[in-house]
C-alpha cells in the first residue's frame, strides 16, 4: 500500500531528520525567549499546514501557501537578520577541532560528569567583594564560540584565575580596569576589551554601557558575562543576550558551571 511508503526508512532519510533536528535546534536556541520565537514558530505552523495540504493533494490551497512561504522569504530575511548573523557567526567561529566544545553544542549527549575548569567559587568571591566595595567589573566567559575578535581590541594576557587577581585587575587605580576580561577555561586571556554594544531598546535604562556591553557579546557570540555594577555594587549575569535572574550567588555558581559544561 502507498501510504504505508514512509515506513520504508533509509540511512540518507534518518541522516535528513537529524540534520533537521539539529538546524531547528539552533534556530530555536537563538530566538528563545525573544520576540521572534513568536515569529518562528507561526512559520513552523504555517510550513506544517503547507505540506499537509500537498500531502493531501490539495493544489490550490497548497500552491497559495506555497507562493507566500516563497515571496516571505525576503521579509524573513529582513526580520531575522541579527539571528542570522549570529547563527553565521556561531558557526563560523566555533572550534570543533575541540573534543570538549563539540560537546557543548549537544548538552543532551554530553557525558555524566564533565565538570568546567573554571574556578568558579574564586569568581564569585570576588564579585561579591567588588560588588561590597561598588567596584564596577565585567568579565566574559568565553564557550564554543572564538572571542578573537574583541580580544584583539585590548591586551592579551594568560593569567590563571584567582580571587585577589581578578580583583586587581579591577581595582579603581589599576590601568586595566576599565573594558572587559575574556576569561578562557581557567585563564584571563585578554583585558581591557572593548565589546559590541547592543541597541536593543528593552534594556532597562538604569543599565550603564558595561551591561549593555554584555548584552551585546552574548548577542552576537554563545559567550557568558557577570557584571559587578559601579552605582549599586549588585551583580548581574548575562547569557543568550538577557540578564538571568537568581536567587542567591550558591544558584549563581551552579548557573555558570551548568552553562561552562
Amino acid at each position: 500500500m502507498d501510504f504505508l511508503n514512509f515506513i520504508d526508512f533509509k540511512i540518507t532519510d534518518v541522516l535528513d531528520i537529524t540534520l533537521v533536528a539539529i538546524l531547528l535546534y539552533y534556530i530555536y536556541k537563538l530566538v528563545r525567549g525573544s520576540v521572534a520565537i513568536n515569529i518562528f514558530i507561526g512559520i513552523v505552523i504555517v510550513w506544517g499546514f503547507w505540506k499537509l495540504t500537498e500531502l493531501l493533494g490539495m493544489e490550490m490551497i497548497s500552491s497559495m501557501v506555497g507562493a507566500f512561504m516563497q515571496v516571505g522569504l525576503i521579509a524573513l530575511i529582513i526580520v531575522f537578520q541579527q539571528e542570522i548573523r549570529k547563527f553565521l557567526l556561531m558557526i563560523g567561529s566555533t572550534n570543533f577541532a575541540n573534543k570538549r566544545n563539540f560537546i557543548k553544542h549537544f548538552k543532551f549527549l554530553r557525558q555524566e560528569g564533565l565538570t568546567t575548569s573554571l574556578d568558579v567559587d574564586a569568581v564569585i568571591r570576588a564579585c561579591e567583594k567588588m560588588g561590597a566595595t561598588k567596584t564596577g567589573a565585567l568579565i566574559v566567559f568565553a564557550r564554543s564560540n572564538s572571542l578573537d575578535f574583541v580580544k584583539s581590541s585590548g591586551d592579551k594576557m594568560y593569567i590563571e584565575i584567582t580571587q585577589p587577581i581578578i580583583e586587581s585587575i579591577f581595582y579603581k587605580n589599576s590601568p586595566l580596569h576599565d573594558g572587559a576580561a575574556v576569561v578562557e577555561n581557567n585563564y584571563i586571556t585578554a583585558t581591557r576589551v572593548i565589546l559590541p554594544v547592543s541597541n536593543e531598546r528593552n534594556i532597562p535604562l538604569r543599565f550603564g554601557l558595561r551591561h549593555r556591553a554584555a548584552v551585546g557579546i552574548t548577542e552576537k557570540t554563545d559567550a557568558i558575562a557577570l557584571i559587578v555594577s559601579e552605582e549599586t555594587g549588585d551583580i548581574s549575569y548575562v547569557r543568550n543576550g538577557e540578564f538571568v535572574p537568581f536567587g542567591d550567588m550558591e544558584e549563581l555558581a551552579s548557573m555558570i558551571k551548568e552553562d561552562l559544561i
